[in-house]
């Protein structure tokens, strides 16, 4: 997986190109901040395409190996079926997508809490349980005015998440700009 040694030449372009990356995402991140509404239809429509492309991909498979796989067929059938339903209907892609993202917060709080009270002693467990709150907090704004509180929630989220991805790009490349020289 690694070349050891390591290529210096590889720092350089980390450096450079994650400073790229991270002004690119810093700027969709803003805009994401500020427009969470455009940010959330733009996810939920890459979301639908990437669905679509994992639905021919599925259908494509099933052909090379086995047509007469049903399971196969109807994978593909449903993947590119919901992408579709997505795209026409992009409001109840919206409301689908907010609803898993609540899923997943509620996962991750209940997580969270598990791992800070098995941890308590420990140094560390309280950002755990700081995690587990918030975590806990958003998923029950997800739930609160479901979907419609979707359509600024996955836009803010998206946007904030792009923006702080941004900055540790900005902070990682400069690091390794400094060890390289």
């Amino acid at each position: 997986m690694w070349k050891y040694p390591i290529d210096e030449n590889l720092f350089d372009k980390f450096s450079k190109y994650s400073k790229i990356a991270g002004v690119v995402f810093i700027i969709l991140g803003l805009v994401g901040i500020i427009y969470p509404v455009f940010m959330t239809m733009a996810t939920v429509t890459f979301v639908a395409w990437i669905m679509m492309f994992a639905g021919f991909m599925a259908g494509y498979f099933t052909y090379i190996s086995d047509k007469s796989d049903v399971i196969g067929w109807l994978k593909s059938f449903i993947l590119i079926a919901i992408s579709l339903f997505m795209i026409f209907y992009p409001m109840s892609g919206v409301g689908t997508v907010g609803l898993l993202l609540a899923i997943y917060f509620f996962m991750d709080s209940f997580a969270s809490f598990s791992l800070s009270l098995s941890m308590r002693p420990a140094s560390g467990w309280i950002w755990w349980l700081i995690n587990a709150i918030f975590s806990m907090l958003i998923g029950i704004l997800f739930v609160i005015g479901w979907p419609f509180t979707s359509l600024y929630l996955i836009g803010l989220l998206v946007g904030f998440s792009l923006f702080f991805d941004g900055i540790a790009l900005l902070v990682t490349g400069s690091i390794f700009k400094k060890m390289n020289q």
